[in-house]
Parts: C-alpha cells; structure tokens; sequence
C-alpha cells in the first residue's frame, strides 16, 4: 500500500511540474535586488553559493516558476525590450529564490541586470536607473559542461538517524520530483526522500554505509529514472559536497502547444 501511495505522488508531482509550459516566451517585467545580500538568503536555501552559480546571473521567481522549490536550479534566457540600451541577446539566470512580489516576474540580481545591457559604455548603467523593465523570458538547458551534479550533505544532518541534502549544478531542463534512497549493495532496499524546502531534501531512514540514489526528473513527455550508484561514502560528513557521478541532460517537453520554442541569438 506505501509503495502505492508513493507511485500517487510521484505521478502527481510529475504531472504539475511539466504543465508549466516553461520553454514557452514570455512577457512580463523584471526588477534586480539592490542589496547583495539578498543573494545569499533565498528561498532555495543555497546561501553564500548562490553568487557562485552562472556568474551570479541569478535571479527569483514568481510561484508558477518556483514551483515550490522544484523550479530551484532552472535556468531562464531573459532579455529586456528597450532597445536603445537593451541587446537582443540577453542573458541567461538561474533560478535561486522565490519571487512573492506581483509586479514582476522575476527579480535579477544586478549583475544579471546589467547583463541584459547594449555592450556600450554606460548601457548598464542607464538601464539599473530604470529599475523595472520589460522583458522577455524562457526556460534553457542549464549547460555545466564537462561538471556532473553534485550532492551536498548539509549541516544539519545526524548520523544516523537524519539526512539532509540539496543538489547542485544540476543540468539539462528538467526537475527533480522524487528522490529514492539506498545503501550501496546487491538488492538495495530502496527508500525515498522528501523535499524539505528549496532545494533542500530529507529522510529519517538513513541507511548504513555507503549510499546511492536514483533520482527521478522529468524527461520527453514521461518521466525518467537516473541512477547515481555511488555518492556518498560510508563515512559521508555533513557540510561536504560528494559528486554524484552523474549529470543530467534531458529537456522534458510539455504538452502545452501551441508554444514558441525559440531561444534567440
């Protein structure tokens, strides 16, 4: 019956995670944190890290993109429409914190901003004294290169009773739904985790030894199982960062036509 209801949840948030129609362009507008210290305190719970990601091209979103904390780690091409200081090209953003204002879509960090800018000299400048503008938006493959995803064990986590982990430099364009959980062995006894908050996932049923997981993204129209068979060593330790051996590079499309899916140059 658990096994059941667990397959329920997993069909469900599958489902409200590729509905959003994200590779669709849209048109909204955008303002950019003026303190820097906003950055680090996201809603995705990747503190001082965040900056790191894309060059602190970083940015929140609204609700319908944050999806929770699903949306945590997308990755948006956004261009602003003033063409006297804006380029065609834009800039892409990851997505680090949720939006709660409903004048905007999204809110850049200001050297995401200013990305947005003509390459002239005073471009970038002019356009942060607009302080909102129009844009356009859709959602990218988040290209980390050679790099595989990585998993961070969290402070709070106890041996062994309690394991906290967010994932980092995910690819593709996909989101994570579920996340099952095993020691490393012949005929693993899988278990799940849930999503704390953010980026943030969790479980009290921690197992011995070695750990492995299997994370299930959406990807094409069903959803996709991607084993990672060795992650965490026996000896794992909270506040380290383990790379998960794998990356993921799927694109999940959405049923959601009729849909623009151009990305511009």
């Amino acid at each position: 019956m658990g096994s059941f209801l667990y397959l329920i949840v997993v069909i469900f948030l599958f489902s409200s995670s590729v509905n959003a129609c994200d590779r669709c362009l849209h048109r909204s507008k955008a303002a950019y944190f003026s303190s820097a210290s906003a950055l680090s305190s996201g809603a995705c719970a990747y503190g001082s890290m965040a900056t790191s990601f894309f060059a602190g091209h970083i940015a929140a979103a609204i609700p319908s993109i944050y999806k929770d904390g699903a949306g945590c780690g997308a990755c948006f091409q956004v261009r602003c429409k003033n063409p006297k200081l804006c380029s065609t090209k834009g800039t892409i953003v990851m997505i680090t914190d949720l939006n709660k204002s409903n004048q905007t879509d999204l809110v850049l960090s200001s050297r995401a901003f200013r990305a947005m800018a003509k390459p002239i000299v005073g471009a970038d400048k002019d356009l942060l004294k607009q302080g909102i503008v129009d844009i356009e938006y859709q959602r990218v493959p988040c290209d980390y290169g050679n790099k595989n995803m990585n998993v961070r064990v969290e402070e709070a986590s106890k041996k062994p009773n309690y394991l906290e982990i967010k994932l980092l430099y995910q690819g593709g364009q996909t989101e994570v739904v579920s996340i099952d959980i095993a020691q490393v062995g012949s005929s693993p006894n899988w278990g799940y985790m849930t999503r704390s908050h953010g980026a943030v996932w969790v479980t009290d049923k921690v197992p011995t030894g070695a750990i492995q997981f299997r994370f299930v993204v959406t990807g094409g129209y069903d959803g996709k199982m991607i084993w990672s068979q060795s992650v965490l060593p026996s000896n794992w330790e909270a506040g380290k960062i383990y790379d998960a051996g794998v990356q993921i590079t799927d694109i999940a499309q959405e049923g959601c036509d009729p849909c623009d899916a151009h990305i511009w140059n």
